[in-house]
């Protein structure tokens, strides 16, 4: 895939009206209707910030929730609008509808330096079948399409990559920052590449896995997935999360991992637990010791140890998936102990999104880091190496 894609800065924007794709899919609370974080709105702001310095008019767009074609109070943009208002100091104006009547009205009164907030894009049903009749509705309303929602570039909607059929397409700030850093860690990493990896299951990091055995130096595992490859080697693992169907896949990954030089590092011990509940009798045992009845619920110090010695030699680090049961405190360990490794490294240390992300931030770590990922499902299919139908539509620089 081509990283090196136009932005907003390689195009001429002045007094153009901007369709400006986003990630503002927050969280709101269901009693008071407030926004309970808004990471993903201030994140955006220096991208729209600069469209308006620049006298365009920005038509803002976003999903939030699953409505799943249906109109939903409770998932509204509204509260967004209200934030970003605030945020602006200046007044968003808000669609009552998705490229309809009232959208096309505003976005044609839009004046440069001003916003406008369509509703919910995924309030219509036509925004993930990306269907045609929408996709030139959408993009009607504008001159040119920035892409700053790099959580959104996986999918192959009419927000996310139909409208670049029909407009001149870069991305944002955020996107682009994604792009420079994962697109760098992937392509032309600073060397040893130590990678991370964590979280329930295998079969969610098969294509990573697959794709990094070209690129890394060193595999670590933990989580629950790394009992899977435990199994498959012949430790007993208790009643330790295990996907019995990967277990030759786990075995066919060391060998071929051994065949390319990459050095794969599983845990040595584990804190393990009598039932998966905060709270629960805890022990530390050797992956040999595993005892009947039991289950892993974190990396032991062993395994700490022997992993934090080889982020140490790192250049570059990338993470994707917690080393244990971090939301229960007990079982917090190892994943704050591969947090801190990071934070201290000199390496380039990039988090992909998800829990790893969620994990940094819980123990105020995420400033330490090169480069925290906004996206989950789009960080791994960018770590699997796939076309990201999002990020193909934009113009090459």
């Amino acid at each position: 895939m081509n990283y090196s894609k136009k932005t907003i800065e390689d195009i001429d924007v002045s007094g153009k009206k901007i369709l400006l794709r986003v990630d503002f899919n927050v969280p709101i609370d269901k009693l008071t209707g407030e926004i309970t974080d808004d990471n993903r709105i201030t994140a955006a702001l220096p991208t729209i910030n600069y469209l308006l310095e620049r006298n365009a008019a920005v038509i803002v767009c976003s999903h939030r929730g699953r409505p799943k074609g249906e109109w939903k109070d409770s998932l509204s943009l509204a509260p967004v609008a209200k934030r970003l208002s605030e945020l602006l100091n200046s007044t968003v104006k808000m669609s009552k509808d998705v490229a309809g009547e009232d959208s096309v009205r505003l976005a044609a009164e839009l004046e440069g330096g001003e916003v406008l907030l369509l509703e919910n894009l995924r309030f219509d049903p036509r925004e993930e079948k990306n269907d045609p009749s929408f996709v030139k509705e959408l993009a009607g309303l504008a001159d040119i399409y920035v892409s700053d929602a790099f959580g959104c570039v996986h999918r192959s909607h009419g927000s996310t990559c139909g409208v670049a059929s029909f407009l001149p397409a870069v991305s944002g700030f955020l996107l682009a920052k994604e792009l420079e850093v994962l697109g760098g860690a992937l392509s032309n990493p600073s060397k040893p590449l130590v990678v991370v990896l964590g979280g329930s299951k295998v079969s969610d990091k098969i294509g990573v896995i697959t794709n990094l055995i070209n690129i890394a130096d060193t595999i670590i595992i933990g989580g629950g997935m790394a009992y899977t490859f435990l199994n498959a080697l012949g430790h007993n693992i208790g009643n330790s999360l295990c996907e019995a169907d990967k277990l030759e896949l786990a075995l066919k990954m060391i060998e071929d991992a051994k065949s390319n030089g990459v050095e794969i590092l599983l845990p040595t011990d584990s804190a393990i637990a009598d039932r998966f509940e905060n709270g629960c009798h805890k022990r530390i045992v050797g992956v040999c010791d595993m005892p009947d009845g039991w289950m892993g619920l974190d990396i032991g110090p062993a395994s700490v140890e022997l992993f934090v010695e080889k982020l140490k030699t790192a250049g570059t680090i990338i993470w994707n998936g917690p080393m244990g049961v971090f939301e229960f405190p007990e079982f917090a360990y190892g994943t704050k102990s591969i947090a801190d490794a990071m934070a201290s490294s000199s390496a380039v240390t990039i988090i992909g999104g998800g829990d790893s992300a969620a994990a940094v931030n819980q123990f105020g770590l995420a400033d330490k880091m090169t480069h925290v990922s906004t996206g989950g499902g789009a960080s791994l299919e960018f770590l699997e190496g796939r076309e990201l139908p999002g990020v193909e539509c934009l113009l090459d620089k």
